[in-house]
């Protein structure tokens, strides 16, 4: 959840200090991981982090461009930090005690004394990094921040923060996260730092902000937006009531956000705009149309779900294919490293067993099934892409190698159309970074034959196939964050075709074709470790009129989450959390339901709407 920080700035600028909080909480974490990454010790780090903040309200009338309060907060972290670092390398060895007592030395626990070696480990392996490895990983796992967060905050792209965080990831041991984790964890920022930044900042003046004649960034902003919209058909109605108040019918509450008390309104992030009349409630009830679906996908009630027997084998980045009725899982990592591991799923029991493993262990590969014989293509162990091929017959519960892709290819996706194996996208050699390239596979010449290249290079993506054609949809394009872009390969005629988009961009989601229709399930639509990264709702694709519709949502949404049909249910196995969690779960989508009228109330995202701080009430 945000505001906007020219608004809150203009709010300190004239006289409200105590609004300033909101800005230290929104960026305290980030500040702070910056700032341990670059001093290497979290006391010190939490010191410099409040005379950023301090420093920051003395100069804020200096600020030019408030939209670049950010940036402007890194710069001051990164000056005091080479301050601090200049000072320090004068001093005689910090470290160094001179005049505790023996007896105070004595007592120190055991606890303590492991608690500082695995301090002292953590910053071993984080130091062993180079600074722009160091940092990138400190302010995604200790700050928190999603990839564009990262990549907005130290003002680069997006595509090089992913770089550096999948480099750092692999130089270090898995262990070594595990234990990062913890010791992160355990040194937040306190509780009471805003509120102690905030009593520090009401014995400070500063220098009032001039009257501007022009609008605020933000009101103009809005204001645009709304002048677009009624340009689009003058019939369309905002509001019926005065826009005095237009949430007047909200859920209005004081919330805690991090430790600073905020008064919220709340209310959609979807726009409902109908050319019907609203309800006394303002909300109102209203069908699907034309002017709706300029803004939003169409809204249907979804199917049911069902908990299966959870996946015997922890594990994410995995892949499944179906055979016969059962569902294999092959593949992935965990904390416990690269897998090999085969598990096969009986719908009909309930039942999980184990198979033969794969000869090749490795992650982010793709599978398909051809002649009721599944193959497994492509994927990674420790950043080096494969283009193994290696076939598993269920029969047997054997393995055979098979030949292999002329370009090594990690996070692709393979599907089966016209008796041919179809290898599209995918991220290639480190230079070359993503693919467009498209494989097709022959199991009689056991031999690849290169196909027309996909539109939009991507990786992570999905393919299904519908009427012996290929959907290439979602994925990560060259810079984060995810498309939307759905595209149809012909096999027959070696063509591409632009389709509808999905209605949310994402990545590391699951797509499966049933009923002559596609259904698209989880990903996220950013890299992050908050709940809101993650992409919840079911999408449903007709091909007859192009269109994607919202089916509802996942009851435990996730990414890195593969699906599969069988018997006109789908199982959705394993995944992701938004905490980066590896879960085992297997829940059973039942695809039913009748389209339906939307009752918006209770059940659309809320966002900020009407805000300002609980003590001005």
């Amino acid at each position: 959840m945000r505001t906007e920080d020219g608004y809150i700035i203009s709010r300190c600028l004239n006289g409200d200090s105590a609004a300033f909080g909101l800005l230290v909480d929104k960026y305290k974490e980030s500040i702070y991981s910056l700032a341990y990454s670059k001093v290497g010790n979290f006391h010190d780090a939490e010191d410099i982090t409040q005379e950023v903040f301090i420093k920051a309200y003395q100069k804020l009338n200096t600020l030019r461009r408030w939209d670049s309060f950010l940036a402007w907060l890194y710069s001051i972290t990164s000056n005091l930090c080479k301050m601090w670092i200049r000072s320090h390398s004068r001093r005689p060895d910090s470290e160094y005690i001179e005049d505790d007592e023996a007896e105070t030395l004595w007592n120190s626990s055991l606890e303590s004394y492991r608690n500082e070696e695995l301090i002292g480990s953590v910053h071993e392996a984080l130091d062993s990094l180079p600074e722009t490895h160091r940092q990138v990983l400190t302010l995604f796992y200790f700050g928190g921040m999603s990839i564009n967060q990262i990549a907005k905050f130290l003002g680069t792209s997006s595509n090089t923060i992913i770089q550096r965080l999948y480099r750092a990831r692999s130089r270090m041991k898995e262990e070594m996260l595990v234990m990062m984790n913890a010791t992160f964890e355990e040194h937040k920022l306190p509780s009471g730092f805003t509120l102690r930044v905030v009593e520090i900042l009401k014995n400070i003046r500063i220098k009032p902000i001039s009257p501007i004649k022009a609008f605020p960034w933000g009101l103009s902003l809005a204001a645009g937006i709304i002048a677009a919209i009624i340009g689009l058909n003058t019939n369309i109605r905002l509001f019926e009531r005065p826009l005095a108040n237009p949430f007047a019918q909200g859920e209005s509450r004081v919330l805690n956000i991090g430790v600073y008390p905020v008064d919220i309104m709340r209310s959609s992030e979807t726009p409902i705009i109908s050319s019907q009349q609203m309800n006394d409630d303002g909300l109102g009830t209203a069908t699907t149309s034309l002017q709706n679906s300029l803004f939003m996908a169409s809204q249907n009630e979804g199917g049911t779900w069902t908990k299966k027997t959870n996946m015997p084998t922890d594990r994410t980045q995995l892949s499944i294919s179906e055979v016969n009725g059962k569902i294999y899982v092959i593949g992935g990592s965990s904390n416990a490293g690269v897998s090999s591991t085969v598990e096969e799923y009986d719908p009909a029991t309930n039942k999980w067993t184990k198979k033969a493993d794969m000869p090749t262990p490795r992650y982010f590969l793709a599978t398909s099934v051809l002649n009721g014989k599944i193959y497994a293509i492509g994927g990674e162990k420790r950043d080096a892409p494969f283009s193994i091929v290696e076939e598993y017959d269920p029969t047997t519960d054997k393995w055979a190698r098979k030949a292999s892709l002329s370009l090594p290819r990690t996070c692709l996706s393979a599907c089966t159309a016209n008796g041919k194996i179809y290898a599209i996208g995918g991220m290639a050699a480190r230079a070359n970074w993503l693919s467009a390239d498209v494989e097709e596979y022959d199991p009689v010449a056991d031999k690849w034959t290169r196909k027309a290249d996909m539109p939009t290079p991507r990786m992570c993506l999905c393919t299904v196939v519908l009427n012996d054609k290929i959907y290439a949809i979602g994925g990560l394009p060259k810079k984060w964050p995810p498309i939307s872009a759905m595209e149809v390969y012909d096999p027959v005629s070696d063509t591409w075709t632009k389709k509808a988009d999905i209605a949310t961009p994402r990545t590391y989601f699951a797509s499966v074709a049933i009923n002559d229709r596609i259904l698209i399930f989880g990903g996220t639509s950013d890299w992050g470790l908050g709940d809101a990264t993650l992409a919840t709702t079911i999408e449903e694709y007709d091909p007859d009129t192009d269109k994607w519709t919202v089916k509802g949502n996942m009851p435990e949404p996730r990414m890195y989450c593969p699906a599969s049909p069988v018997n006109g249910k789908i199982y959705v196995i394993g995944g992701l959390s938004a905490k980066n969690q590896i879960m085992t779960l297997v829940e059973e989508y039942d695809p039913k339901g009748e389209s339906k009228s939307i009752n918006f109330r209770g059940s659309l995202p809320t966002t900020w709407g009407n805000m300002r701080t609980a003590s001005n009430r």
